[in-house]
C-alpha cells in the first residue's frame, strides 16, 4: 500500500493550506500572470512541504518518495495549474538530482535554502531547438582552470523570473551526446546570467516562465553535481519524478473539473430538463470519473515501485502520457457542456482546458513518451528486435 495512516496528518495539514492560503488568492495571481514565489515557498518551506522525501541534515524531512505523491497529489486541488507546476519544479525536478549525487558543499549551499524555502529554484534543460530531444542541447560548460565557463541559453523555463538558482544541464566536453553533458548549480545573479523575457503563455498564467541567456558566466566547478559527464544520466533519472509528480498532480484537478462540470449541467436548462440529464452527458462524465480511477491506480502502482528502489521509467512514462491524454480528453468534453460560459474567461472549465494543454508538452512530449515505450517494447523502427542478433 503506498498511503498510510501516517499520510494523514500531512495530507490535512496540506489541505488546510492550500484552503487558506493559496486558493483565496489564484484568482489575483492569475490576472497579474504572476504569483509571488518567495513568499509561498518559505510558508511551505517552514511547514516542511519543500524537503518531504529529502535528507534530514539539509533540512529534509527524510521520508520515502510516497510522501511527495501525496503532496503532489493534494496540490491538485488548487485552482489553477501554474502554482502546482512551479512548487513541482522546486521539489521533484530542480533538486532530486541534486539531493541524490551533490556533494555536501554543494547541497548544503543550494539544496537546504530550496528546502527551507529561502531560495527559489529552476531547472535548465529545454533550449528553443531542443526541448524533448534533450541530447541535442547545444548550451555549454567550459573547463578553465577550477571553473566553468558557460554560454547559451535554456527556453520555457518555469519560475525562471524569480528564481535564485538554475539546476543547468550543459555540454562540458566534445564526447558522446548521452557523455559529455553535466548538471551545474548556476546563482542566477551571477555575472552574464541573463533573463531576456518572461513567455505570455496560453495557460498556467499564474506561473512565471522565461527565456535565459549565458554569456561567459564563470562558475566553480564545485557546483557541479556529481560526475562531469553524468548530467544527462541524472536527468533521465530526474525525469522519472518529475513525469510522476506531474501525473500526480493532474488527479484532483481533472476530478475537480468533473464536479464543477456535474454543478453547472445540473442546474442549466435546455429544451426543458438539465443538460446534465442528457445520456451523452452524465455518460462522458462517468467514464471520464472511471479513466481518473484507472489513471490514480497506474500512478499508485509506480509510486510503491518507487519507493521500492525500482527503475520505474515505463511506468512513469506511461503515467505521463495517460495524463496529458486524458487532461486534453477530460476538459475539451467538460467544456463542451459548459456551452458558451466554457469560453469565457471567468469560468474553471476554461482554465483547466489551458493550463491541461502543458501535460502532454512539458517534461517530455507525448510523442516523445511513445518512442521511449516502444523503445522498451522493441518496436521502434531501427532497434535490433528482441530476440535477434
Amino acid at each position: 500500500m503506498l498511503f498510510t495512516a501516517d499520510h494523514d496528518e500531512p495530507r490535512r495539514a496540506l489541505q488546510r493550506f492550500i484552503a487558506a492560503e493559496i486558493n483565496p488568492h489564484v484568482d489575483a495571481w492569475e490576472k497579474a500572470d504572476i504569483f509571488p514565489a518567495h513568499e509561498l515557498f518559505k510558508k511551505l518551506g517552514n511547514l516542511g512541504f519543500l524537503g518531504l522525501n529529502k535528507p534530514v541534515e539539509y533540512g529534509g524531512q527524510g521520508l520515502d518518495y510516497s510522501y511527495a505523491l501525496m503532496m503532489a497529489e493534494e496540490l491538485g486541488a488548487i485552482t489553477c495549474g501554474g502554482v502546482p507546476m512551479a512548487i513541482g519544479v522546486q521539489t521533484d525536478m530542480a533538486t532530486p538530482a541534486l539531493a541524490r549525487f551533490g556533494s555536501d558543499e554543494v547541497r548544503r549551499e543550494f539544496l537546504a535554502p530550496a528546502i527551507a524555502g529561502d531560495q527559489v529554484a529552476c531547472i535548465g534543460v529545454s533550449e528553443p531547438g531542443a526541448g524533448s530531444d534533450v541530447a541535442s542541447i547545444k548550451t555549454n560548460a567550459r573547463s578553465d582552470g577550477d571553473d566553468y565557463v558557460i554560454n547559451g541559453g535554456k527556453m520555457w523555463i518555469t519560475n525562471g523570473t524569480q528564481a535564485d538558482w538554475i539546476c543547468l544541464l550543459a555540454n562540458t566536453s566534445d564526447g558522446s551526446v548521452h557523455r559529455n553533458k553535466s548538471l551545474i548549480c548556476v546563482p542566477m545573479k551571477t555575472k552574464g546570467v541573463q533573463v531576456a523575457r518572461k513567455l505570455d503563455k496560453l495557460g498556467m498564467r499564474s506561473s512565471d516562465t522565461a527565456q535565459i541567456f549565458f554569456d561567459n558566466v564563470r562558475v566553480p566547478k564545485r557546483n557541479r553535481i556529481g560526475e562531469e559527464g553524468q548530467g544527462f544520466t541524472y536527468q533521465m533519472i530526474q525525469f522519472q519524478e518529475e513525469r510522476l509528480w506531474g501525473a500526480a498532480a493532474c488527479l484532483k484537478a481533472h476530478e475537480y473539473i468533473i464536479n464543477e462540470t456535474i454543478d453547472y449541467t445540473r442546474n442549466r436548462k435546455a429544451f426543458g430538463g438539465s443538460i446534465l440529464d442528457n445520456q451523452v452527458v452524465h455518460f462522458k462524465l462517468a467514464e471520464m470519473q472511471t479513466e481518473i480511477e484507472l489513471l490514480r491506480s497506474l500512478i499508485y502502482r509506480a509510486g510503491e515501485a518507487l519507493v521500492a528502489g525500482e527503475d520505474v521509467t515505463r511506468l512513469a512514462t506511461m503515467t505521463k502520457l495517460k495524463a496529458g491524454r486524458l487532461g486534453r480528453e477530460l476538459t475539451d468534453a467538460c467544456l463542451q457542456y459548459w456551452g458558451g460560459m466554457g469560453f469565457t474567461n471567468e469560468t474553471p472549465v476554461s482554465r483547466a482546458y489551458r493550463d491541461s494543454r502543458l501535460t502532454s508538452i512539458g517534461g517530455g512530449a507525448d510523442e516523445v513518451m511513445l518512442m521511449v515505450l516502444c523503445k522498451m517494447m522493441g518496436t521502434l523502427p531501427g532497434l535490433k528486435q528482441k530476440g535477434n542478433a
